[in-house]
């Protein structure tokens, strides 16, 4: 399920604020992650941290927090239960929590010790909704295809000196970053897609916003 861009997953349960899912699994253990939500608030991660395994914990209790140079912040567990295990790649890589967060960037695995009670105040995608769609407009939450590594704001200038700047900033960035560039030229659309043809590099997300044109690139080799 998509709500303004957002993604919500159909199979997972979210809490009642809307920023952190869980996923039941087989063995009767839960793995828990952020939303896009969350995600988009937080921004880029730079650090994540977790409270002691095999602890136990209420439902709404800190299990971890992360940290972005905007923002920092408790990552709560969904359900009452034992911490077993923290995702080692996130903690490695604390990027990854926000920009993987529905898959490799996962943050926990509890053992619930109650989760038939506890799962009553989690809902489905479907159930949540109106609750995420007023989260995202409460918050001002806007999400794309990744995290910008770069800001490119050109107003008022034509797409070809735009884009001989969006060249050089190429020139100068590692391969994999990502170039958020905003521009209020009306020709941006095609001429995105005329540079993207001659130069190999894509353009991994755009969208339209009042007179304001936003386009994702991300480097490549």
């Amino acid at each position: 399920m998509r709500i303004e861009q957002c993604e919500f997953p159909d199979d997972l349960l979210y809490d009642p604020e809307g920023l952190v899912w869980a996923r039941p699994l087989e063995s009767g253990e839960i793995v828990v992650g952020i939303t896009s939500i969350y995600a988009a608030l937080a921004g880029p991660v730079l650090k994540v941290s977790a409270k002691p395994l095999t602890a136990s914990y209420d439902q709404h209790a800190a299990i971890g927090f992360l940290e972005s140079g905007k923002y920092f912040g408790p990552i709560r567990s969904p359900v009452r239960g034992v911490l077993r295990e923290v995702n080692a790649a996130v903690l490695a890589k604390p990027r990854s929590l926000t920009d993987a967060s529905y898959g490799g960037g996962w943050f926990a695995r509890l053992r619930p010790t109650n989760l038939e009670q506890d799962r009553r105040a989690l809902r489905s995608s479907r159930d949540a909704r109106e609750m995420l769609t007023k989260q995202i407009a409460a918050l001002r939450i806007r999400c794309f295809a990744a995290f910008p590594d770069f800001e490119m704001f050109e107003i008022g200038l034509e797409c070809s000196a735009v884009l001989a700047k969006l060249n050089e900033l190429l020139t100068r960035i590692e391969v994999g970053a990502v170039v958020h560039l905003v521009t209020d030229d009306p020709t941006s659309p095609i001429e995105m897609v005329r540079w993207s043809d001659q130069t190999g590099q894509p353009v991994i997300d755009e969208r339209k916003e009042g007179n304001l044109f936003h386009f994702l690139v991300r480097k490549v080799p």
